[in-house]
């Protein structure tokens, strides 16, 4: 399939007036796209624009199914109702706890259904653009919603739906042509959820990409057609994560208590696994 990124081609992208969803935004202005960046920031969304394509914006909470009304209503009257493609980036990285009814209802309303309500809006949009030119939906999740490391449980409940969500989308477009469906996750990255607001100052950590980075990595992989497109970091490298992600369904194959990589009695054991599995 021909890639998405083309001049006059249309994108829209949730959670892009920072982190990956700025750095696709400005890619996709690089090739020459119409963008809609739809964030929640009102300040940050005003420091978007600029470059050889032409940027528009709007403020929206995505949990909320009339901002996404919204959103449908400025696709039909600025890009014809043709979508190319459509980042679903929009998230959350707050912590919870079981005693925290608030935090999970939070967590979930933005990164799951932030996704949910995406796809019902847009998705017929995507498949009409796809009988006339190559349309691609991007859905961001996250390593935590595949190993489920122990700490925040709505936050990775949220990614592994998302992550299930994706697989069932992709399967379900199979036979449409011109759609691509991937699934980006990403490595550790310096984006406003682990501090990197624009203009906030902090020097990015040694073993964290920049956003940028996963951008090339996620277009990259893209053109060869992937579903998962599985991020490294200057810490992890793709190979590590997939033999520690091995060893998190050994769990469920081999009924194992859940969670072992982690657990005391268990972890030296996944450790020494995961290090003698060949690269």
């Amino acid at each position: 399939m021909a890639s998405v990124f083309h001049p006059g081609n249309t994108a829209v992208i949730t959670g892009g007036a920072s982190g990956i969803g700025l750095a696709l935004t400005k890619r996709c202005v690089r090739h020459g796209m119409k963008v809609l960046v739809a964030d929640w920031d009102a300040e940050l969304l005003g420091q978007v624009g600029g470059g050889s394509g032409e940027v528009s914006t709007m403020q929206m909470d995505v949990s909320k199914r009339e901002d996404w009304a919204g959103l449908q209503s400025r696709v039909e009257d600025e890009f014809d109702g043709k979508v190319n493609l459509l980042a679903l980036n929009a998230g959350v990285g707050l912590m919870s706890d079981w005693s925290d009814l608030q935090s999970f209802q939070q967590i979930l309303d933005v990164n799951l259904y932030g996704v949910i309500n995406g796809i019902n809006t847009l998705l017929p949009t995507v498949k009409s653009t796809a009988t006339a030119s190559p349309a691609a939906i991007v859905i961001t999740g996250s390593k935590q919603g595949i190993t489920n490391p122990p700490g925040n449980p709505a936050y990775n409940a949220s990614k592994a739906a998302v992550k299930a969500l994706a697989e069932h989308l992709s399967f379900d477009l199979r036979n449409v042509p011109n759609i691509g469906v991937h699934l980006l996750v990403p490595g550790w990255t310096f984006t406003g959820l682990s501090g990197n607001r624009p203009g906030g100052g902090r020097a990015k950590p040694d073993g964290a990409w920049w956003p940028e980075q996963v951008v090339d990595y996620l277009e990259a992989r893209m053109a060869e057609g992937r579903f998962y497109i599985l991020c490294p970091d200057n810490d992890v490298s793709e190979e590590t994560d997939k033999k520690r992600m091995q060893w998190a369904v050994g769990d469920l194959v081999e009924s194992r208590p859940p969670l072992t990589r982690w657990r005391e009695d268990w972890k030296t054991k996944a450790q020494e696994w995961i290090d003698s599995q060949p690269a």
